[in-house]
């Protein structure tokens, strides 16, 4: 009884899980940021190819 009350107080994969899951959505903004800025990246250089 006692090694299962230890691992309900346990919360150390609680944590974890919590960090994985922020890191995710840090992940995921990252990826739309510079999904956008990767678009207007791609004209700048295409304009500046067609210029030269």
């Amino acid at each position: 009884m006692s090694k299962i009350l230890k691992l309900i107080r346990n919360e150390r994969g609680a944590t974890a899980i919590e960090y994985g899951l922020i890191a995710a959505l840090i992940a995921v903004a990252c990826i739309g940021a510079l999904q956008g800025v990767g678009g207007k990246l791609n004209t700048t250089f295409g304009n500046v190819s067609n210029a030269l």
